[in-house]
């Protein structure tokens, strides 16, 4: 029997020793999970072990084969170029190893499912509809993954009842965080919620409550929270393994983890498995624009 591929886990790194911690613990307890596949992690940055360190133990245990997943909710410069030149540069170290890589991890539903649990936390049975939500992402340069954030929001905000889902960011990207609170207030929130978009506590996540608590004392006229982090859910648990798994078989999809065909997500439970019509525009003036492919020819109803 030929053995699987091994699981590579790549993370951001911090400077927070509770957070790397976090992040090796996370990656002990995959390996514990599951016995016969080797698993190593190792950071791109400022916290240990580094991911040639976790390639090099890899190699030593005799894997040739590896699939690398990036433990990161959005495709930023870490993803896109950091790891990517990490990964070609460990190639080059030890002649004879083959990899493939994974997807970052969001905005998949189980992870939103879990965001839906911390904010249920923190309101303690308060109406939904009186709740506005600041996610609060990283912030990047890359615009992509900023918006990566937003859709996040948006799906989050999409069937749950909440009274709306902003966004904000806490480094790099506007809007910042008190400008994100000053929006929800414009809005007319009174109960808020600010909802860490973070996998593992940190520096960043922190910077995040202080500057809310710094907020809420300035506006004491509203209800402002702070909900945790995402965590070493088994959800999070699970999704590693599922971009492991399309890894290794090549199977990276488009984005089909929020696709309403595929996924049963909230108010839209009825759409799951529903083969695709061709479909004319209103406005159309009967000449098709070329976009005729995105209709019949996508049926979600099949894997794709």
């Amino acid at each position: 029997m030929t053995t699987p591929p091994a699981l590579l886990i790549a993370g951001h790194g911090t400077r927070d020793d509770a957070g790397a911690e976090a992040f090796r613990d996370f990656v002990r307890e995959l390996g514990r999970r599951h016995p016969d596949l080797p698993v190593a992690g190792g950071f791109i940055e400022l916290s240990p072990p580094p991911l040639g360190e976790a390639v090099a133990e890899l190699v030593e245990r005799g894997v040739r084969r590896f699939a690398a997943v990036p433990l990161m909710l959005v495709s930023a410069g870490h993803a896109k170029g950091d790891i990517p030149a990490a990964l070609a540069r460990e190639k080059e170290r030890h002649p004879g190893i083959s990899y493939t890589y994974g997807r970052p991890l969001g905005p998949h539903p189980a992870l939103l499912s879990v965001l839906e649990r911390r904010l249920a936390r923190v309101l303690d049975g308060a109406d939904r509809a009186d709740v506005t939500v600041l996610l609060v992402g990283r912030g990047s340069t890359d615009p992509d993954a900023n918006a990566e954030v937003f859709k996040a929001a948006r799906l989050l905000w999409e069937g749950r009842g909440y009274a709306g889902v902003e966004t904000a960011f806490v480094s790099l990207a506007a809007p910042d965080v008190p400008s994100g609170l000053d929006r929800c207030a414009a809005l007319g929130a009174k109960r808020i919620v600010v909802l860490p978009y973070f996998l593992f506590t940190g520096i960043l996540p922190d910077r995040v409550r202080q500057q809310t608590e710094d907020w809420a004392a300035a506006h004491p006229e509203l209800d402002v929270r702070s909900a945790d982090v995402i965590g070493p859910e088994p959800e999070l648990l699970d999704l590693v393994m599922e971009r492991y798994e399309e890894a290794v078989k090549g199977d990276l999809r488009m984005n089909c983890d929020s696709c309403v065909y595929r996924i049963a997500l909230p108010g839209f439970e009825d759409k799951v498995g529903l083969p695709q019509q061709p479909h004319f525009h209103p406005d159309d003036d009967g000449h098709h624009h070329g976009h005729g492919h995105h209709h019949g020819g996508h049926s979600h109803s099949h894997a794709h």
